[in-house]
């Protein structure tokens, strides 16, 4: 009877943390809309524009904020676009790696984080990184999920490294996954820098300046984890002390 209960309890699929699902299903539901309108399914002639529109409603453009932030002239949806542009994805494959990502590593955080301190380090890493790609970028916009799924890359790799603290592990190892990602997107950016050299007809392809939102992202999620995450600072430094 004991074994039948357990194995009720057992089910195929994890669940996710509740917050999680509060970041990903607008990211879904905004996808699936943009798809069936670039298909023609919903909307008409018309709706083929719904994604380039929501873009620019709800993107981050640096001149314009550059331009409004010289004039004095901030206000409240101006500032929305430093959140609001992570639900928003320029294309179905850009969506699908930023909504996979950012549940895979909401769940990885969201096991040892509260809810609320998931919310903030996806939403806070990504408006840091929004912030930092305004003031540096010429005027390519920023939208899709990444800036903050760095920033659950920055606390993931927070934990790890507190794990790591004590155990006589070189905890330089916690940044093996960033140092991953950033090898590739400096082999990516390389490659589409030089192939409109190559092949003129590429045009501008190659001037991707996502990586100036992404690495502010993660650090901002790492150095906000030592805030919000279980314990504080405080456990950190006794988790040190006891190395």
């Amino acid at each position: 009877m004991q074994d039948d209960s357990r194995a009720d309890q057992i089910t195929p699929i994890n669940p996710l943390p509740g917050v999680v699902w509060l970041l990903a299903l607008p990211m879904i539901a905004l996808e699936i809309l943009f798809s069936l309108a670039d298909a023609g399914v919903i909307g008409g002639p018309q709706a083929v524009g719904w994604r380039i529109a929501a873009i620019q409603d709800y993107g981050v453009f640096p001149e314009f904020w550059r331009q409004n932030l010289a004039a004095g002239a901030v206000d409240m949806p101006l500032l929305r676009r430093f959140f609001s542009f992570a639900f928003v994805h320029g294309s179905a494959t850009q969506a699908l790696f930023g909504i996979a990502m950012t549940m895979a590593l909401g769940k990885f955080v969201g096991e040892v984080f509260k809810g609320w301190a998931v919310a903030l380090v996806f939403l806070g890493s990504g408006a840091l990184g929004a912030l930092a790609y305004g003031f540096v970028v010429p005027n390519q916009p920023l939208y899709g999920a990444f800036p903050g799924v760095y920033g659950l890359i920055g606390a993931f790799s927070f934990l790890i490294w507190v794990k790591m603290a004590g155990t006589g592990v070189n905890q330089l190892r916690a940044f093996s996954l960033i140092g991953a990602l950033m090898v590739f997107q400096a082999v990516y950016g390389a490659f589409f820098t030089l192939l409109p050299m190559v092949m003129p007809s590429m045009g501008q392809v190659g001037h991707d300046w996502s990586w100036v939102a992404d690495l502010p992202g993660f650090a901002a999620g790492f150095l906000l984890s030592f805030v919000v995450s279980p314990g504080g600072f405080a456990r950190v430094r006794e988790r040190i002390r006891n190395r």
